[in-house]
């Protein structure tokens, strides 16, 4: 076993959250009497990642981002709607949206049942991510979750990682491989704590010059041989 600690990101690396999202957003459309259209979701898809990558860079806080959002989207619209309930509503539904990517589950499952240590690190809202994770089959195979927000850190600060040393004995930087498809964050962040890292890259986006990337995979079984 040449990494008995394993941390993976959650959206986009073990759930599908475009589809999450997509629906979560229909849904909220839905009570507050907003047409909804593709367009209309390519719109607030928009103005999220804009605010996230300002996330990323530490820009604005999370909170910040989850609201403005939806100011932002309601008044492109010229809409008099409560964007703060907007984003409950939002929220609620993006917690009961499970959708595992391809072969999630099975590499999951088959890592638990050889002995591996699995951990959630994830930026994501809390309240989501601890809804998305009670009520997916992924609940059986991981040991705990470490969410930004209750850590007083983010992906891809040290601080963040030392927290999850902190709080995992056993755990070092040199048993413990990180799993995730940002660069920015999950490949970032285990560069910036000394973490070996893997990066889930389906899509076979380039890499980015300067960062370390210690293993490579399009396809999450890929896993079982690295690990």
């Amino acid at each position: 076993m040449n990494y008995p600690y394993l941390l993976f990101d959650a959206d986009d690396t073990l759930f599908d959250f475009p589809k999450a999202s997509s629906k979560a957003f229909a849904h909220m459309c839905q009570l507050h009497d907003i047409p909804y259209s593709l367009e209309m979701y390519q719109l607030y898809h928009k103005i999220n990642l804009e605010l996230w990558a300002a996330f990323d860079r530490r820009e604005v806080t999370k909170d910040f981002v989850t609201l403005e959002r939806y100011i932002r989207f309601l008044k492109a619209l010229n809409l008099e709607r409560d964007p703060a309930q907007c984003n409950i509503d939002y929220l609620a539904a993006l917690g009961e949206g499970v959708y595992p990517l391809p072969y999630a589950e099975e590499v999951c499952r088959m890592l638990h049942e050889r002995g591996h240590k699995m951990y959630i690190i994830t930026n994501a809202v809390a309240s989501v991510q601890r809804s998305r994770l009670q009520n997916s089959v992924f609940a059986q195979f991981f040991d705990g979750a470490f969410i930004s927000e209750e850590a007083g850190a983010a992906k891809p600060d040290q601080a963040y990682y030392d927290y999850i040393r902190q709080h995992v004995p056993g755990l070092t930087k040199k048993n413990a491989l990180a799993v995730g498809d940002s660069l920015s964050t999950d490949i970032q962040g285990a560069n910036n704590a000394g973490f070996p890292c893997c990066w889930y890259n389906p899509e076979k986006k380039p890499r980015r010059a300067g960062l370390r990337i210690d293993y490579e995979i399009s396809d999450l079984r890929e896993l079982l041989d690295i690990v």
